[in-house]
């Protein structure tokens, strides 16, 4: 009974294979979940940082203009070209010695005005809309003859920041008690 082993080689390369799938086990059930959920962590973090910054660039803003602004590209422009907006974000409280810049650092570093056009998730810009309204009204003589059209803009005071990527939100459109509240806090 003579029995005939198998080559070292067909062992050597079922070891390989065994290796190379016990990397492979290790790299799907292990590593790339932790990996996801700290991408994802970063993400909520990020666009929470950038939205409460979009909020203190609203408050800026109705603070020096008397009211809300839905328009990303002039928001951002403010604080990026006002000199009081420039004073605080360079100045120190004089009681405390504090700074008294009301914009937080972002996770990747300091804060940046660019920053606050787009959700770090898609790259997607930020969602802001104001409560205003245009009220028309039409002007009949006594004949019920059309003399005119008047028109009323009225700004708004109260506004909304969504993310576009989840449903965080800063602030509420219909409701005062929700103004500059954020939906997380």
């Amino acid at each position: 009974m003579n029995k005939k082993s198998e080559p070292w080689y067909i062992h050597a390369i079922l070891y390989v294979i065994i290796i190379g799938l016990i990397y492979l086990l290790i790299q799907v059930a292990i590593i790339e979940p932790r990996e996801t959920v700290k991408l994802q962590n970063y993400y909520k973090s990020e666009t929470r940082l950038r939205m409460m910054n979009l909020r203190e660039s609203q408050i800026l803003f109705e603070q020096k203009h008397g009211y809300f602004t839905d328009d990303l590209d002039s928001l951002i422009n403010f604080v990026k070209t006002d000199s009081v907006v420039n004073a605080k974000i360079t100045g120190t409280d004089s009681i405390t010695g504090r700074s008294s810049n009301p914009f937080e650092n972002l996770t990747v570093g300091a804060f940046v005005p660019d920053s606050l056009f787009k959700s770090p998730r898609s790259g997607k810009y930020f969602i802001m809309e104001v409560d205003s309204s245009l009220i028309v009204d039409t002007v009949i003589d006594r004949r019920g003859r059309i003399k005119g059209i008047d028109s009323t803009f009225v700004r708004g005071t109260r506004y909304v920041i969504q993310s576009p990527d989840t449903k965080d939100k800063i602030g509420d459109k219909d409701n005062d008690a929700l103004k500059n509240t954020a939906s997380w806090e």
